[in-house]
């Protein structure tokens, strides 16, 4: 027998001092594991290794495999929403908060590639984890009202143009930035220009910057 098959007999253990910061590391690990391999690629052992814990509580924590995928496409969108609502955009004239919108936006699908993993992995699976989840309305409903509130304000000042859908608006600002990230190997490849350079990446932050806010004005 294996020593992980051994540590896998072994009875379950809680750490019932800190119980919350095991199902943290679990569920950090897991963020790690999902993002490399996918939820039909990822293994729960190795999700067990890495958080340093048996891997049976794994499996108390969080129930199966498929849960445990959903709890962490759970925390990387609070994550990602909770810096989003830290952006302060009411303290912002109109403008200045798009263009803040959109640099959050690019900078964070930057800096996590994971993030973009992930959720390319959940779409392949219809968004089956995602879509029942109160949680995922819950995060995204202050993000909507947040960029309408910036439209209001917009429209008011004469600075925008009446009409604009929050939720169009925030797909194409989205849109923009993850696919960049998401296909920038393939696009360097296919055109002979290589798009993951600093150089090149300020440059498309400049161009989607003129396109939402040309798009915008009145």
């Amino acid at each position: 027998m294996s020593s992980a098959e051994r540590a896998d007999k072994q009875p379950v253990r809680r750490n019932r001092r800190n119980p919350e910061a095991t199902k943290a590391a679990i569920l950090a690990a897991a963020r790690v594991e999902f993002a490399a391999s996918g939820l039909e690629g990822a293994r729960v052992d190795k999700i067990a290794r890495r958080a340093k814990a048996n891997k049976q509580l794994v499996y108390y924590y969080f129930g199966s495999k498929d849960e445990l995928y959903a709890a962490a496409l759970q925390a990387t969108y609070s994550e990602i929403r909770a810096l989003e609502q830290e952006l302060d955009l009411r303290a912002l004239p109109p403008r200045a908060a798009m263009v803040r919108l959109i640099d959050f936006s690019l900078g964070y699908l930057d800096e996590h590639r994971d993030f973009i993993r992930m959720l390319s992995d959940e779409n392949a699976h219809g968004a089956r984890h995602l879509r029942d989840s109160d949680m995922a309305v819950r995060t995204n409903s202050p993000l909507l009202n947040l960029i309408a509130e910036t439209l209001e304000r917009g429209v008011a000042a004469g600075e925008f143009r009446a009409g604009v859908d929050p939720l169009e608006l925030y797909v194409s600002i989205a849109g923009m930035t993850f696919f960049y990230f998401a296909n920038g190997s393939t696009m360097s490849a296919i055109f002979g220009r290589d798009l993951t350079r600093r150089e090149a990446i300020a440059s498309y932050r400049e161009h989607i910057v003129a396109l939402v806010l040309n798009g915008l004005r009145s």
